[in-house]
């Protein structure tokens, strides 16, 4: 999912911070990046099922400075609001999250 196609991650949703930072020498920041670019894959999957774009919200993999994953999620307002009713009428139908 993530990085499938030149470009996709920049067409419009900057996610600052998403590559900046230092790399400190000896950090391990390769398996907790396999580590979230795993559970974004799922995400994305998951949001596509849902029948949202990835143009418009998706998840992406990332480190921070410890060499953990990170998942961050960016979208557009519009998408983002109806990603949280999704969630919402999901968490009100099912009993409360997974």
């Amino acid at each position: 999912m993530t990085g499938s196609g030149e470009g996709w991650l920049s067409d419009g949703l900057d996610m600052p911070g998403a590559d900046s930072g230092l790399w400190v020498s000896g950090v391990d920041y390769i398996t907790g990046w396999r580590e979230a670019r795993e559970a974004a894959d799922r995400l994305n999957r998951a949001l596509l099922g849902a029948g949202f774009e990835l143009s418009a919200v998706r998840a992406a993999a990332s480190t921070n400075e410890d060499g953990r994953g990170v998942v961050r999620l960016a979208g557009w307002p519009g998408a983002v609001e109806r990603l949280a009713r999704f969630l919402e009428g999901h968490a009100h139908g099912h009993g409360g999250a997974a």
